[in-house]
């Protein structure tokens, strides 16, 4: 009987391998977008717990009680927040009246250069269009009414997984230890070594992914929101904290989130100041692509932008906005996990303890 070449024995060892993590990889993917609810907020408080760690850390090691260190660190993370929606909700009420005034003078100049203009589009043409369009959104009236549906069903879910975040930040910053020794005594003992030692790298890798991220993310919002101001563009603060938000989902999120900026100044401030606007956004964009995310980024995570891209890419098209904002971190974290343990340096230290050893 002839034998199998070795070079196809090796290739079918590996490919039935490959085919089980794969097959292993989809059955945990498809778990956690049915049980997202519960994943999101997890997710999330493992993101925000790896951004305030190194204040927490930097608290306990003077000497801090853990009962203390952990209000003052999850107050100081509400706080920041409850600013930035004050700031929010203090420009829009007071801007919001003469941004609607001037967007509706902006369409009826529109209006006048439809007609009057090269086109030369009659009044009836105009009326024909609007009814166009008015006929298009009654024949959807009963999918922007389901919609309506789910979007407050969208605010109840978000203050359900707010609850829940802030419930698994306050476990993890008091008994992330101890979580994480349980976790490792799930596998075989002998393997607990490069476990823990693995996951020790990826949490810093997590934490540097945190600072940076919101280092870049700050710069970003800088850039966009100062270029409103001086453009004269209104609502440059909400402008700027969208920016900020959005740039947590890399390279395509400040771009989403700085198109709004170019429509505001187009609606309010006319052409040539939305083209200016748009010059700003792109500058950030080139500055955030070429210098912060190649020396920044890849530095703290070690991850190509062609992974980058390709894990947001196919983030977003597994799990939408949650799976490209956490794609990244996620490939960053495999990535250290997986090299950790190949590199076989976890033996010089079996018995590392856990993530989280404040005590």
């Amino acid at each position: 009987m002839r034998r199998v070449p070795p070079g196809l024995e090796i290739a079918g060892a590996y490919a039935w391998r490959l085919v089980a993590l794969a097959a292993a990889a989809a059955v945990l993917i498809w778990v956690a977008i049915k049980v997202k609810l519960l994943v999101v907020p997890l997710l999330v408080a493992i993101l925000i717990t790896a951004l305030v760690w190194p204040v927490f850390a930097w608290m306990r090691a003077r000497g801090i009680p853990k009962w203390v260190a952990i209000p003052i660190t999850v107050l100081g993370t509400l706080g920041v927040i409850t600013a930035l929606i004050w700031l929010v909700t203090w420009q829009v009420s007071s801007q919001w009246s003469s941004v609607t005034d001037k967007a509706q003078e902006t369409v009826r100049s529109f209006s006048d250069f439809l007609t009057n203009g090269p086109l030369h589009l009659s009044s009836a043409q105009l009326n024909q269009l609007l009814e166009t369009g008015l006929s298009k959104l009654e024949e959807q009236a009963g999918a922007l009414a389901s919609s309506a549906l789910s979007l407050g069903s969208a605010v109840g879910e978000f203050g359900a997984g707010s609850l829940l975040a802030l419930f698994a930040l306050l476990c993890l910053l008091a008994d992330g230890s101890r979580i994480w020794s349980w976790t490792t005594r799930l596998f075989p003992r002998e393997a607990r070594g490069a476990v823990d030692q693995a996951g020790r790298s990826g949490w810093k890798t997590l934490i540097n992914y945190a600072k940076t991220q919101v280092t870049v993310a700050t710069i970003d919002a800088i850039g966009i929101g100062l270029g409103a101001f001086l453009l004269g563009v209104p609502l440059s603060i909400p402008i700027a904290v969208l920016v900020f938000l959005g740039s947590f989902v890399p390279l395509v999120g400040a771009v989403v989130t700085g198109a709004l900026a170019v429509l505001i100044a187009l609606l309010y401030n006319g052409i040539w100041v939305a083209v200016a606007m748009a010059v700003v956004v792109v500058l950030v964009q080139q500055i955030e692509g070429h210098v912060l995310q190649p020396f920044l980024m890849g530095t703290a995570v070690n991850v190509h932008p062609l992974a980058v891209i390709m894990a947001v890419a196919g983030g977003s098209m597994l799990a939408g906005i949650p799976g490209a904002l956490f794609s990244v971190p996620a490939v960053a974290f495999i990535n250290v996990f997986v090299t950790t343990i190949a590199s076989g340096t976890w033996r010089e230290h079996p018995h590392a303890g856990a993530i989280g050893t404040q005590r």
